[in-house]
């Protein structure tokens, strides 16, 4: 956790924060879902509790909590508490690993007559060397709340949910995975630090021994692999079951599918998941394809020092750079989230076959085709430099 006590302490503080930070995300997306919906179906949404409706999602939290715990007597009462917590558990895992920010600097000070420091903290919970292994791997481990949740819940609408979100899972997890392979084969790395310190300069490259470099436009990831991001969001949408790829939920059919039987603060903790891959699934598509937290020329960390060290201190410097790069971050990552809540309200949803040949059909081939397409041209620009 560190390497004195007031490194641990700090780490510590930080794992909780981010933490609550995913959760506290849920219930302003559920607002801006509700009145976003209700705005674009000319309604009024959520307005009668506090300014603009913003405290009826407290109402209904206490609704939540105080309703009746219901069991039926079909379930297995283990898995069927068991599954909530495992849908929270790889979000939250996922999200941790996420830079979200700038490392922050502290100097060294004296307390209690000791003297400690300098340190430096990274904005995540715990750093990793292989951050999109990580990523991905913990968050296709949610799928399985999935299937506990049908399978304990002793109904058949529930099991049939299950079901359709395991076959979902595993049809755009290749897609998913293959669609990711051409920015990982551009940046040639698996860590998101140098991902977005490779993004924090002009755009450049090599073409055929000739350096092409052109100075107004950031080396983001979206130029160099705009079909692989967008097939990378569109799976990313049927993995975290949202419109039009919500078949495993569909009230029409299977009247809510695995949460059916759930109820109370149960199906919050569900929604939490829900959001959480959204949340992660929106940071994903910041970090790999639009910068991270730099916003190249405008914003980054050495500009930001360059502006504010003449007036504060080193450390005063750090947290302020930090909290700026944090704020052009989750700007970013509202911008994505609010594409997810758009495209509910806008698209209808797909069958279920036409669901299964998008993902076998359409977006596997496509996918393989992008990563062999950036490794040819990869191959041909190294072979022509040599």
């Amino acid at each position: 956790m560190g390497e004195d006590i007031f490194s641990s302490v700090i780490n510590t503080v930080k794992i909780v924060i981010i933490f609550l930070f995913m959760v506290h995300m849920v219930p302003l997306l559920v607002w801006v879902e509700r009145r976003a919906s209700a705005f674009m179906q000319n309604r009024f949404g959520p307005n009668r509790v506090g300014p603009f409706g913003l405290t009826q999602l407290l109402a209904d939290l206490v609704k939540f909590i105080f309703k009746e715990d219901f069991a039926s007597s079909k379930t297995n009462k283990f898995y069927f508490y068991l599954a909530p917590v495992l849908a929270i558990i790889p979000v939250a895992l996922a999200f941790g690993s996420l830079p979200l920010s700038s490392p922050i600097y502290i100097d060294s000070f004296q307390l209690f007559g000791y003297s400690l420091g300098p340190y430096l903290f990274e904005i995540r919970s715990f750093p990793m060397d292989v951050g999109i292994i990580f990523v991905f791997g913990v968050s296709s481990l949610a799928v399985y709340s999935l299937l506990l949740a049908g399978w304990s819940s002793g109904s058949k609408f529930s099991l049939l949910g299950a079901l359709r979100a395991s076959a979902q899972a595993i049809s755009y997890e290749l897609a998913l995975s293959l669609s990711l392979l051409g920015v990982l084969i551009l940046f040639n790395t698996f860590s998101f630090d140098q991902i977005i310190e490779m993004q924090n300069q002009s755009l450049n490259f090599q073409f055929f021994s000739k350096e092409i470099k052109i100075n107004f436009l950031p080396n983001w990831g979206i130029f160099y692999q705009p079909l692989g991001a967008l097939l990378l969001f569109v799976a990313l949408f049927a993995e975290a079951n949202r419109l039009p790829f919500d078949l495993p939920e569909a009230e029409a059919e299977l009247v809510a599918g695995y949460h059916t039987e759930y109820g109370g603060i149960k199906i919050i903790i569900f929604y939490m998941g829900e959001y959480g891959h959204m949340l992660v699934a929106s940071s994903l598509m910041v970090i790999l394809y639009f910068g991270g937290y730099n916003l190249y020329p405008l914003l980054n960390e050495e500009i930001l020092q360059s502006w504010l060290l003449p007036n504060f201190s080193l450390t005063a410097t750090s947290l302020l750079t930090s909290l700026i790069l944090f704020l052009c971050f989750f700007l970013k990552v509202l911008f994505f989230l609010w594409v997810f809540i758009w495209v509910r309200w806008t698209l209808p949803r797909f069958r279920y076959d036409q669901l299964m040949d998008l993902g076998w059909k359409t977006l596997l081939p496509w996918s393989l085709f992008n990563a062999i397409a950036t490794a040819v041209v990869i191959w041909l620009v190294n072979w022509g430099n040599a």
